[in-house]
Parts: structure tokens; C-alpha cells; sequence
């Protein structure tokens, strides 16, 4: 009787454990961030040149670091993954940052390119880069 108490014991502190870290997972995973692809910083890639791109939505930020060998912004974070978007008459109109979408047609929001806090008038496609700069993808909406 003893063991089934004790067997029943375990298997009920084993699913509490188990529930308690499936709900620290899924607590990071809300609003935008729900289909981020990660939820931490990151390293990327090997070259000769490294940036360093801040993704910022809601109250929220993670920080990539690319290593690379492209000439230009877009070129690197294409390469990884980290960026999707449209060819337009004006460039790569990015859409999808680290998993998460921003779409001007359905909500009003967009992805604000910054380097160094200040707003690029250029877009990542044409962003050329020595290596050393610090950007920023912010998820912004338009009221």
C-alpha cells in the first residue's frame, strides 16, 4: 500500500513539475511574440564583419549578433533567416522580423529601421556594412 502511495506521489510531483515548465515556456509566448522564432539572444553565421541587430515589439527586445561576409544589412539577416519581405519599387519591404509580422495593410503597422536610435532613410537592402554597427527592428503602428 505504502508504494502505491509513494508511486502515486512521485507521478503527481513529476506532472506538477512538467505543467510548471510547459507554463514558463508559453508565458514568454504572448501578443507578437507568440510565433517569434527565438526568444533570446543569438549568434549567427562566421565572417569578417559583425552587427548587431536589436528586434524590439511590444515591451519586449531580443539582440542578434551576425558574423558575416555580405555586403549589405539585408544581405546577412536574409542568409539567416531572420528577416522576410517584399521586393518593391523602393527595395525589400520587410515584413516578418524573427518570426513575428507586421503588416501595414491589415493593421497599420510596419517595421521602423533605426541605426543608433536614429531613423534609416535607406532600407536593409541598400544598407552597406563594414562591420561595428549596432541597428534596431522595431515593431511600430501608425494611429
Amino acid at each position: 500500500m505504502k508504494k502505491i502511495i509513494n508511486l502515486s506521489f512521485l507521478l503527481l510531483l513529476s506532472m506538477l513539475v512538467v505543467c510548471s515548465l510547459v507554463s514558463c515556456n508559453t508565458a514568454d509566448r504572448i501578443g507578437l511574440w507568440e510565433n517569434a522564432t527565438y526568444q533570446e539572444d543569438m549568434e549567427f553565421g562566421e565572417g569578417e564583419k559583425t552587427v548587431t541587430v536589436e528586434v524590439r515589439a511590444e515591451e519586449r527586445s531580443v539582440t542578434f549578433t551576425v558574423h558575416t561576409d555580405k555586403a549589405t544589412l539585408g544581405e546577412a539577416l536574409l542568409e539567416h533567416g531572420l528577416i522576410a519581405g517584399e521586393q518593391g519599387a523602393y527595395g525589400l519591404y520587410i515584413k516578418v522580423v524573427n518570426g513575428i509580422t507586421a503588416d501595414y495593410d491589415v493593421d497599420a503597422s510596419y517595421w521602423g529601421f533605426y541605426r543608433d536610435g536614429e531613423y534609416m532613410l535607406s532600407g536593409v537592402d541598400a544598407t552597406e556594412i563594414s562591420g561595428g554597427e549596432h541597428y534596431e527592428l522595431v515593431y511600430e503602428k501608425q494611429f
